[in-house]
């Protein structure tokens, strides 16, 4: 299946708002390179999530979308949203799945997150004997979220540090499932995956088939989700929506449960934290690379 990649090259300075532009307009997946290279194989890639800066002065990026998506609409927005860009600048060719994958799959490399979860490419194998490492397997891929961004692996270190035996959890905006997946491999009896893009429930549904917990995952766009009190929510969307579904949020902990919200740039903590203590208490503000996950406590 082919995808439509958007490309331009950006300043470093602009590049966190373009990101975040681009997430607005439904963007599955961004990555950058270092424009000042001249050789396309020699460019260092990276894929860093919204926000997190790369070290180059001018960077090529590019974003991929739906195949069918509307190229002019993308333009009008992007450079309404970025008035620095001008329609010039934007470039647009349609792309096969396998080759945005490969690039992925030659730069990811396993991850660790707090004690006990790693996060291991199909293509590594981890080492064997160590019967209190957690391993997901997780390929890079279309929905965002292999817990290469800040607010993924706040989310994911929160997760480990849990105590998710026989408990429900609730993973609001699942993205690749990455979440969910994991909090089933630390020991949640079952995981409801909540997404808005069919594009990412697929891919929660594909990985956690390969994880072999997709009978313990249900999976629902937020429509058909009907709310019922969880152990654990976990969020990992953006302030905005995070404001605005706290009383949902709120019906969806059970008393005494936990929640954990990322997608939080410093400086949007502060509003967040007063929405939440109306429900929650115990507030805790992490805080990476100008990112921040709240952790809090559901009221008895």
């Amino acid at each position: 299946m082919p995808w439509l990649e958007l490309s331009l090259t950006i300043r470093e300075s602009d590049q966190e708002r373009v990101e975040l532009a681009l997430e607005e307009i439904g963007a599955l997946a961004v990555t950058l390179l270092d424009a000042e290279v001249d050789t396309p194989n020699e460019r260092a890639i990276l894929e860093p999530g919204v926000g997190e800066m790369p070290l180059w002065g001018e960077i090529a990026l590019s974003a991929l979308f739906d195949v069918e998506a509307d190229r002019a609409g993308l333009v009008h927005v992007l450079t309404e949203l970025v008035p620095e860009i001008t329609p010039e600048q934007i470039r647009f060719r349609e792309v096969a799945d396998q080759d945005w994958t490969r690039v992925w799959m030659d730069q990811f490399q396993p991850m660790r997150f707090g004690r006990r979860l790693w996060i291991y490419p199909s293509n590594i194998e981890p080492p064997t004997g160590d019967s209190e490492t957690v391993i997901v397997r997780l390929d890079p891929g279309l929905a965002f979220g292999t817990g290469t961004h800040p607010t993924t692996a706040l989310c994911l270190e929160w997760l480990d540090a849990a105590d998710l035996a026989g408990k429900t959890v609730i993973d609001y905006g699942c993205g690749s499932g990455v979440l969910a997946i994991a909090a089933l491999k630390l020991g949640a009896a079952r995981v409801i995956g909540v997404d808005n893009d069919a594009q990412a429930l697929a891919a929660s549904r594909d990985n956690a088939e390969r994880n072999h917990v997709a009978d313990r995952l249900d999976l629902f766009m937020p429509e058909d989700h009907i709310d019922a009190p969880a152990d654990v929510l976990v969020a990992n969307i953006l302030a905005g929506p995070l404001a605005e579904l706290a009383p949902r949020f709120a019906a969806n902990v059970k008393p005494g449960g936990g929640l954990a919200l990322s997608g939080i740039l410093s400086g949007q903590d502060d509003e967040l934290c007063r929405r939440y203590a109306e429900w929650f208490e115990d507030i805790r503000v992490d805080v990476r690379e100008d990112w921040v996950r709240i952790g809090a406590r559901r009221r008895t």
